[in-house]
């Protein structure tokens, strides 16, 4: 099958969307299907278009279904699309109304759906393929928590960095971040952050490699995000065997399920601080996370998110 991916991230650039444009590029092509991927659809022929995004895919999937009324169009929606533009904007509603499936990426994503368009929608889980991660921080060592996120307002990405100044005179805890800042403003304040804050510590952006082992090395990962449609960070996280201390919105407990134990409410900078207090000094508190992510790692596996993909794709047929 001739697959267009539509996804509005360039190749080659650290976004999500490029990350999982990527990623599905090659699970696609494990399947034997030729793929191209491109920021839009411009007439090119293709058996199939996947969009990445409703909102900003929202021309291509329009064009597409003018030009080939009885070919599918899959429609990939992200955190953004589910949370703010669904409600907000008659473009992402038109797009995936025009889909002929939609994927989602992680179970609570459905309830964010139309009731009448969630029959068509699919859950696909971002896989990892992750090596084995280090062994973790000794009691006597810092512990490096990393934050994996590029400095936006949605991602809320300096708060570990507040948590951190709450906790103890004692305490060994420190964030590594590495992401790129969207704005001058955004990386001014996470050097002032680093200025004043000797426990944390901001890196830019970094080669997916350099995230990669960054996390490997981590004690834990924090993910702060307001809204997520499902991040592949957690995805890499479980694999590697980290645990996730994350604020508890739908897309990170639609990942983690609903009983596990190392969520904070969002923007509660408070609440985050004991649970790093808690992860640094109660060995019991890690053990039982680590146990939880574990168990959730076969999930998350290349050949079961290709094998969904393989399920999807013999819908069409």
């Amino acid at each position: 099958m001739r697959i267009v991916l539509v996804s509005p991230s360039p190749p080659g650039s650290r976004t999500g969307n490029a990350t999982t444009a990527a990623r599905w590029t090659r699970r696609l092509r494990e399947l034997g299907h030729r793929v191209r991927v491109r920021e839009t659809w411009d007439g090119e022929t293709c058996d199939l278009l996947v969009a990445l995004h409703a909102r900003k895919s929202a021309r291509s999937v329009a064009s597409f279904r003018r030009a080939h009324p009885d070919r599918p169009i899959v429609v990939a929606l992200t955190g953004t699309d589910l949370y703010h533009d669904l409600p907000h904007h008659a473009a992402a509603r038109r797009a995936i109304t025009l889909a002929t499936r939609l994927v989602v990426l992680q179970p609570l994503a459905l309830r964010a759906l139309p009731a009448g368009l969630r029959s068509k929608a699919k859950v696909i889980l971002q896989s990892a393929a992750a090596p084995r991660r280090r062994t973790g921080p000794k009691p006597t060592q810092d512990v490096d928590v990393v934050v994996l996120a590029h400095l936006r307002a949605v991602k809320d990405p300096l708060r570990a960095a507040h948590a951190v100044r709450l906790l103890p005179a004692d305490s060994r805890v420190r964030i590594v971040h590495a992401g790129a800042a969207l704005t001058p403003a955004l990386a001014t304040r996470a050097r002032r952050e680093m200025q004043r804050n000797p426990r944390y510590r901001w890196l830019g952006s970094v080669s997916p490699a350099r995230a990669r082992q960054l996390l490997r090395r981590a004690g834990a990962l924090v993910l702060s995000s307001r809204l997520e449609g499902g991040a592949n960070v957690v995805s890499e996280a479980i694999v590697c065997g980290v645990p996730v201390l994350a604020s508890r919105i739908p897309g990170s407990v639609g990942l983690l399920g609903a009983r596990y134990p190392g969520y904070f409410a969002t923007g509660e900078t408070r609440q985050l601080a004991r649970i790093l207090h808690r992860f640094e000094t109660e060995p019991r508190f890690r053990r039982r996370l680590q146990r939880e992510i574990r168990r959730l790692a076969p999930r998350f596996t290349p050949a079961r998110e290709r094998s969904a993909w393989r399920a999807l794709l013999a819908s069409f047929a």
